[in-house]
């Protein structure tokens, strides 16, 4: 076959892709071998199966068997007794032995190549054994034109992973570290890190973690950051470098998980080492120097002052001290340069704060470090609003709009300080819809603004808090104001910020409450409506949340009663065409 295509031969090709049953082709087989299952899990089906009609019917005799699976068809794996008899007696029996070994210890890896092959099991020939296995169309996936990448059947992988932990248990980590080793050195750094986990090997996860989890969270990519964190959480291992606890600290702390956050910098506090970095006679054994020469020292000092745990001084000391410790490219001095900014900002000092502010742009710009330039434009913004120059404030936050989507970080916790600047230049020259369209964008990430980051989020409530009140929407004033008082409970020693809640409360308090809409969903609430949307029982919604059944329809409850709306799927649907769910 790949002769005949060589040679421009093959007019049609018919491959897996051409074969694969669809959702509704996936029903009708299913409803003909006597299994009802919800379109959820129909289409969880077809992507376990990736719409193999074989695999389908086979996962269909295993439902109807009874059981544990019973309740879920979704969850037919590869290695279940139907599957694993089918390819058994219809693939395996026939392959002779060597290409068995080849077969099974591959199967520890994702995507496969000739070289990663060769390198994996420490044989040869790999190139010769896909190709051969390609066309022999024994359940092997190309992945590009070229042919150099290929992956093997979601089930017939799961059912080769089971029949090596049968065979040859003792060689999985190897095969795995072996796996490691060749993608690092091959520049796939990602794939490394999942082969080291896999490997159990710390050190070398720590070391790519570390050099990797700044440009992937500000590449948009939170949940591949958060799912590196939580193997360390899951191993034990918080605590096992410095770097990575750092790093973790400060994650955990832009998503909105402020124990989390305390848990891991308490972790980089215990076990830094200020020379760790640079003094490579204590240097343990895979740890590095970054090329750029900056210390653990100014990374926690970098931490400690966007947690802002011992109030403004410290967080401009610890600002000035991560400034002078990180080398010249690091794109965190952007951030260390904003705290300073921020820092006198709140001080009450506006005039000295800007130009900080205007350098931490400038960095930011030149660095890349885009969250941090987003959050110094809205700062710059915000000095702006407070001289009455609402031309430049609009200005910036235009500017601070561009870099959101730039950088496609419309779901970050700095976000919702740039829309609500945003709003509040469109209210001053009377774009009420432009207005309401940005403070909704506000309003979704509100779950994030927690002590944490208790400037930034503080901040940022009350500026929405202000804007709610030019709209004349009270009800909602009200409840982002209770929201930063609960953060300044924590963290009392944020400058003006505590006057200004004060004087926020004051103004309310001669208000009458008013109409509780959309602006007065509580963070509770607003972390249920993700999952309103969804095919999940209220009950699995709790199991989601780690709350009851019961606590889930009581805040479903409150939702549907500030929409004005009397079912799930009504209420689901006035959030989507508000803005706070995507349709």
């Amino acid at each position: 076959m790949a002769f005949l295509r060589a040679q421009g031969r093959v007019s049609v090709e018919v491959g897996a892709d051409e074969l694969a049953m669809d959702q509704q082709e996936a029903r009708a087989l299913l409803e003909d071998a006597g299994v009802q299952l919800t379109p959820a899990e129909v289409a969880e089906l077809v992507g376990r199966t990736e719409g193999w009609p074989v695999g389908l019917y086979l996962a269909a005799l295993a439902h109807k068997a009874g059981g544990p699976r019973r309740n879920a068809g979704f969850q037919f794996t590869g290695d279940d007794r139907f599957m694993a008899d089918y390819l058994q007696s219809e693939l395996l029996a026939h392959l002779p032995p060597e290409l068995m070994t080849f077969l099974t210890r591959t199967a520890v890896l994702e995507r496969l190549s000739g070289p990663l092959c060769d390198a994996v099991p420490a044989a040869s020939g790999s190139d010769r054994i896909l190709s051969s296995l390609e066309d022999s169309n024994l359940l092997l996936v190309a992945l590009d034109r070229q042919r150099d990448w290929y992956r093997y059947h979601q089930l017939f992988r799961e059912l080769l992973l089971a029949e090596l932990e049968r065979r040859e248990p003792e060689l999985v980590h190897g095969l795995h570290a072996r796996a490691a080793v060749w993608c690092e050195a091959n520049g796939l750094a990602e794939l490394a890190i999942d082969h080291a986990q896999a490997a159990g090997d710390a050190d070398r996860v720590a070391r790519l973690v570390a050099s990797l989890i700044q440009p992937t969270y500000a590449a948009g990519r939170v949940d591949t950051v958060l799912r590196w964190l939580a193997w360390f959480e899951d191993q034990g291992l918080v605590e096992h470098d410095p770097r990575v606890a750092v790093y973790g600290a400060w994650v955990q702390a832009l998503v909105g998980r402020p124990a989390g956050a305390e848990r891991w910098v308490d972790a980089a506090e215990r076990g830094v080492d200020a020379e760790r970095w640079v003094g490579a006679a204590d240097r343990p054994s895979g740890a590095q120097t970054p090329p750029d020469g900056s210390t653990t020292k100014s990374y926690l000092a970098m931490l400690r002052g966007l947690l802002c745990r011992n109030g403004l001084g410290r967080m401009r000391t610890d600002a000035q001290v991560a400034m002078a410790g990180l080398g010249p490219a690091n794109p965190f001095r952007t951030t260390a340069l904003l705290l300073e900014g921020v820092a006198d900002l709140l001080d009450g000092h506006a005039d000295q704060a800007d130009p900080i502010l205007a350098d931490a742009v400038e960095l930011g710009t030149h660095t890349g470090a885009l969250p941090a330039t987003s959050t110094a434009l809205a700062e710059r913004c915000l000095v702006a609003i407070g001289r009455q120059d609402w031309g430049q404030a609009e200005t910036l936050a235009e500017q601070a709009l561009v870099v959101l989507q730039a950088g496609r970080l419309n779901d970050y916790i700095m976000s919702a300080l740039v829309h609500v600047v945003a709003g509040r230049t469109a209210l001053h020259r009377g774009d009420v819809p432009a207005a309401k369209d940005h403070l909704v964008q506000a309003v979704r990430l509100r779950p994030l603004l927690t002590y944490a980051i208790p400037s930034l989020a503080v901040q940022t409530l009350l500026e929405l808090g202000r804007a709610y009140l030019m709209l004349g929407d009270a009800a909602g004033a009200r409840t982002v104001l209770r929201q930063a008082r609960g953060i300044l409970r924590r963290r009392p020693d944020l400058g003006v910020l505590p006057g200004q809640a004060a004087e926020l409360h004051a103004t309310l308090d001669a208000i009458r409450e008013g109409h509780q809409g959309v602006s007065t969903l509580t963070t509770a609430e607003l972390r249920l409506l993700p999952l309103l949307a969804t095919h999940l029982s209220f009950l699995e919604i709790g199991q989601r949340l780690y709350i009851s059944k019961h606590t889930v329809k009581t805040q479903a409850i409150s939702i549907y009663r500030k929409l004005g709306a009397s079912s799930r799927s009504e209420a689901v649907q006035q959030l989507q065409e508000i803005g706070l769910l995507e349709g």
